[in-house]
């Protein structure tokens, strides 16, 4: 069975991710309070913004950019940036 964690972005209890993301605190809060689901959804609009604003994700501008984006992403913030041209489903 799935490890099993309450979603920040869902607010319910959801499968939790195997590993954390990445290495420190924020890998581990990830790991802890963000589900599989929420995560890949992040993940796949991170690549959106990245090639739709032609981010280089080795310049501090765009990874604190990213960073701001990512704790919207997960706080389900209105003020989340998007892709041009996109509609809510």
């Amino acid at each position: 069975m799935a490890r099993q964690v309450f979603c920040q972005k869902y607010q319910k209890e959801m499968d939790g991710l195997d590993f954390a993301p990445f290495p420190g605190v924020k890998g581990e809060f990830f790991f802890e309070n963000i589900s599989k689901q929420a995560w890949q959804e992040w993940l796949q609009h991170q690549t959106t913004l990245i090639n739709e604003k032609r981010l280089n994700v080795f310049e501090p501008e765009a990874k604190k950019f990213l960073e701001e984006q990512r704790e919207k992403f997960f706080s389900n913030d209105e003020t989340i940036e998007k892709a041009e041209g996109w509609k809510p489903e």
